[in-house]
């Protein structure tokens, strides 16, 4: 969804991969570099992690504002607030089923407790069962779910899912 997103912003001669990189040099933001927990060997990127924590009392959800297909996320985050959002978990394909996955939900595990949250939260979609299976060996569990909007973005998906997990 975010190289689909990016490329929506993108203008005249840059790429999706320019926004993305423009997006994450921020200084603040959810999305921003400063939110980033990244493992790497000998300075190649392994997997990368970004987090931060909810509000306590999440903002009202401008509808009229707001573009349709962050709805439904949006609506989703509401229902966890003061939990530790892990926005972002990636991993590089040929690193996948090696635990970089588990390492990085422990570090965001000791993120949220050090940050006195007493949950994590994060939302994947219904077709990740790779991602859904290494979430729940995790500890955590899907409390919630809405229809995607997908304006244009292809996708198999359905539906967004919230997970959540208690420390």
């Amino acid at each position: 969804m975010p190289l689909y997103l990016w490329s929506t912003m993108a203008e005249d001669g840059e790429s999706a991969w320019d926004i993305g990189r423009r997006r994450a040099r921020r200084e603040e933001g959810g999305f921003s570099y400063r939110n980033a927990q990244v493992l790497d060997l000998d300075g190649t990127v392994l997997a990368c992690l970004i987090g931060y924590p909810l509000p306590d009392r999440p903002a009202v959800i401008d509808y009229d504002n707001t573009p349709a297909m962050f709805v439904p996320l949006e609506e989703l985050e509401q229902l966890a607030p003061g939990t530790w959002y892990v926005n972002v978990l990636a991993a590089e394909p040929r690193t996948r089923g090696q635990g970089f996955g588990t390492r990085l939900l422990s570090v965001a595990d000791e993120l949220a407790a050090a940050n006195g949250k007493a949950g994590l939260s994060l939302i994947t979609s219904d077709t990740n069962s790779g991602a859904q299976r290494l979430y729940e060996r995790c500890g955590y569990r899907v409390v919630s779910d809405r229809k995607m909007v997908k304006d244009g973005w292809q996708s198999d998906s359905e539906r967004w899912l919230l997970m959540t997990k208690t420390l």
